[in-house]
C-alpha cells in the first residue's frame, strides 16, 4: 500500500457503479443490514447525466423505480431530467453512501478483504476497505471506435447531447439503430445538415416504432440523406470520404456523431480475475447469486451480458441487487460467526 493513501473505513460491501442498478444493490444491501458505499469516477447516474439533454425514456415510470419508491411522472414516458431528480431523492431517501468522482484504479486483497484503490478529482490517493465488492459499471463510458483515419479530430463525437451547436452546419450521423436516428431527426429539427450513414441495407429492425417511420419519411423526402450499406473510410477537418455501393465519394463536413454503440470495460473485469469468454464475452457469473468466478465480487446490470448490450436495462437489472443482497447476508454472516 502507498504511503500516500488515505484508508477508508471496511464496509460490507463496495459497490463500483452509482447509476440505477448500482444503487439498487447498495439499497439492498443496506436494507439487508449491511453497511455499504458507492464509488463512481463521475457524478451520481453518470451515464444518465450524459444522455441528450432532452431525451425522452422508451420505457413508463414504473420500470425505472427501485428500492419501492414510486417515480411520479406526468408524463407517459419520463425525461432524462426527471429520471436525474428521481433518483437524487431516492439517494436521500434511504442516505446513500456514494463517492462521487472517485476512480477505480486497482483492486487488491481478496474475499473478505478487499483493498479498493482510488483516485479523487484533484489527484488523491484512497483506499476503500471491503468484504464484498459489486461491480455495476454498466457500459455507456467505452465506445465502440471505428478505427478509421481522423477519428481522433476533435469534430468527432461519440456522445449526443444537444442540436444548438451545430445549426447551419454539415452533419454526419454513423449508424442505423436508436441513438443514430434520434441523433439525427434532433439535428434536423433544429436546422443542421444532416447525413446518415449505416454499413446495413436500411435502418435497424430495432429502431423504436415510433421513430422508424419519423426517420424513414424524412430520408425518403430527402431532408436527410442517407447512405446504406456504406462505411466511412476516412474523416479530415473539412470533409468526410465514404465507400458507398457506388464507389467512393467525399462529403463536405463539419462534425461528426459515431453512434456505433458502446462495450461493457472487460479489461477491468479481467484484471479482477473474472473470466470473460465466447462469442458474446459474456463474464462468468452464477445465475443465481450473482457472484463472479472470484469469490467476493458480484456482477450486476448490463455488464453480465457481455457484448449483449440490448439484453439488460435498468427496467431487468434494477432487479439484481435482491438477488445479490440474498446471497451476501447469508455468507457475510457466515463468516462474522465462524
Amino acid at each position: 500500500m502507498d504511503a500516500n493513501e488515505f484508508v477508508d473505513a471496511t464496509f460490507d460491501v463496495l459497490v463500483i457503479g452509482a447509476g440505477p442498478t448500482g444503487m439498487a444493490c447498495a439499497i439492498e444491501a443496506q436494507r439487508a443490514g449491511l453497511r455499504s458505499v458507492l464509488v463512481d469516477k463521475g457524478c451520481l447516474c453518470n451515464s444518465l447525466f450524459h444522455y441528450p439533454s432532452h431525451m425522452t425514456f422508451f420505457t413508463t415510470p414504473e420500470l425505472l423505480e427501485i428500492g419501492d419508491i414510486p417515480f411520479p411522472s406526468v408524463n407517459q414516458k419520463p425525461t432524462r431530467n426527471e429520471a436525474l431528480e428521481y433518483y437524487r431523492k431516492v439517494a436521500e431517501h434511504y442516505r446513500l453512501d456514494i463517492r462521487q468522482y472517485q476512480n477505480v484504479d486497482s483492486i487488491t486483497g481478496s474475499d473478505g478483504d478487499f483493498h479498493v484503490h482510488v483516485t479523487d478529482r484533484f489527484g488523491r490517493k484512497l483506499v476503500h476497505h471491503a468484504r464484498k465488492l459489486v461491480v455495476a459499471t454498466g457500459y455507456y463510458d467505452l465506445p465502440n471506435y471505428l478505427g478509421i483515419p481522423g477519428e481522433e479530430l476533435p469534430k468527432v463525437h461519440h456522445y449526443y447531447n444537444d442540436p444548438h451547436p451545430y445549426y447551419d452546419l454539415d452533419v454526419l450521423v454513423i449508424g442505423g439503430k436508436n441513438s443514430a436516428a434520434i441523433a439525427a431527426l434532433d439535428l434536423w429539427r433544429h436546422g443542421a445538415r444532416v447525413t446518415l450513414v449505416h454499413r446495413g441495407p436500411a435502418m435497424h429492425r430495432h429502431v423504436k416504432y415510433w421513430i422508424l417511420p419519423d426517420i424513414e419519411n424524412r430520408i425518403k423526402n430527402g431532408e436527410i440523406t442517407a447512405y446504406f450499406q456504406t462505411d466511412v473510410e476516412s474523416i479530415h477537418e473539412d470533409t468526410v470520404t465514404l465507400q458507398t455501393p457506388e464507389g467512393r465519394l467525399t462529403l463536405k463536413n463539419d462534425y461528426v456523431f459515431a453512434m456505433t454503440g458502446y462495450h461493457p470495460d472487460f479489461d477491468f473485469l479481467t484484471a479482477l480475475g473474472v473470466s470473460v469468454e465466447g462469442e458474446d464475452r459474456c463474464p462468468a457469473c452464477d445465475p443465481q447469486s450473482l457472484e463472479s468466478n472470484v469469490a467476493g465480487i458480484y456482477l450486476a446490470g448490463v455488464i453480465i451480458a457481455g457484448e449483449r448490450t440490448n439484453e439488460i436495462f435498468i427496467e431487468n437489472g434494477r432487479f439484481h441487487g435482491r438477488q445479490i443482497a440474498s446471497d451476501l447476508k447469508e455468507k457475510i454472516s457466515t463468516a462474522i460467526r465462524a
